[in-house]
């Protein structure tokens, strides 16, 4: 079967009794401050925290019996792992999430919560993979990779559908970009959905990797420097570019200081935890690189995993 709209409607058939009908959250300050209404689709509230859930169970869940038996593994250092994790638990397969030893140990305990076997690795990118290969020549498991997955972005592009259907009329939509699984999927969905729909991404300006390769006309894969929203570092995958190249309209970037601004500005106005990622689409909206006044904008908040220790604003005070 070809790759559109019907591949995400059926994931949204396979996923549905497996995951949250996120919110659709408002709010009127924002609106203000804006000059557009927002609609802000709220992923933070999703299965293990984060959007990532949709793609993971769409790929576990549509994997044959034979394939599904010998389980599952991929590479995480956070919340695609723990996705993947609760995905074959719920189907009842065995799971091996490979992790760089330095990860955090919240998100090593999440995916071990879900009965995952957890493999730890150098923290290299090339580690990771040269691992994960490893333990799949051994186990026979299918690789559920984070991005570059058809299932995945599929299962993606579910949030997408929902927003489109509880909110008409939307003038643009916006998304953070990491590989590009989120971004591929939502792209697809809502320009098959509303074909005149303006699909806008955003990305850190110390990990645009997929604003240069979108300038260029061609993938290219670049050095990230330290960026707050740590779930954006990955460089974009090649099958995502290929649909991002046909469907979306801009990638933007935008500063650290937004992005600590954006996330407590949410926090603080909509009473709502979400982590640095997921602040990125606001903080372009915030530093004025979408013209977004007088529109309809939807905003997908990706996910709500946030190291309460290390939050980027101080939230003590001598007493």
């Amino acid at each position: 079967m070809p790759f559109n709209l019907d591949s995400i409607r059926a994931a949204h058939e396979r996923i549905r009794a497996h995951i949250h009908r996120t919110p659709v959250m408002t709010s009127s300050r924002l609106n203000d401050a804006s000059g557009a209404s927002l609609f802000f689709k709220c992923e933070n509230f999703q299965e293990v925290g984060a959007f990532k859930a949709r793609g993971a169970t769409n790929a576990v869940f549509a994997l044959d019996d034979g394939a599904a038996r010998r389980g599952v593994a991929t590479h995480s250092s956070g919340n695609h792992g723990a996705a993947v994790a609760r995905a074959a638990q719920l189907r009842g397969v065995p799971a091996h999430i490979v992790m760089p030893s330095n990860s955090a140990k919240v998100k090593i305990r999440a995916v071990e919560s879900f009965g995952a076997q957890v493999v730890f690795c150098e923290p290299t990118e090339e580690a990771r993979e040269m691992k994960c290969a490893d333990v799949i020549e051994k186990t026979g498991a299918t690789l559920i990779h984070s991005f570059e997955n058809e299932d995945v972005i599929a299962g993606q592009g579910t949030a997408a559908v929902e927003l489109l259907e509880d909110v008409a009329d939307l003038d643009l939509l916006m998304c953070p970009i990491g590989g590009g699984g989120l971004l591929s999927g939502t792209a697809m969905a809502a320009k098959s959905m509303q074909p005149r729909i303006k699909v806008i991404a955003v990305e850190p300006a110390n990990a645009d990797d997929a604003a240069q390769s979108f300038r260029a006309g061609r993938r290219l894969v670049t050095e990230k420097k330290f960026t707050i929203a740590d779930g954006l570092r990955t460089n974009i995958g090649e099958p995502n570019f290929v649909i991002i190249q046909r469907y979306v309209d801009d990638i933007v970037t935008v500063s650290e200081e937004a992005i600590v601004s954006a996330m407590r500005t949410i926090w603080e106005t909509m009473k709502i935890v979400i982590e640095p990622s997921a602040a990125v689409p606001y903080a372009a909206i915030m530093e004025g690189k979408v013209d977004v006044r007088g529109k309809r904008v939807g905003v997908i908040l990706t996910g709500g995993n946030v190291d309460l220790e290390a939050l980027p604003w101080n939230c003590s005070r001598d007493r």
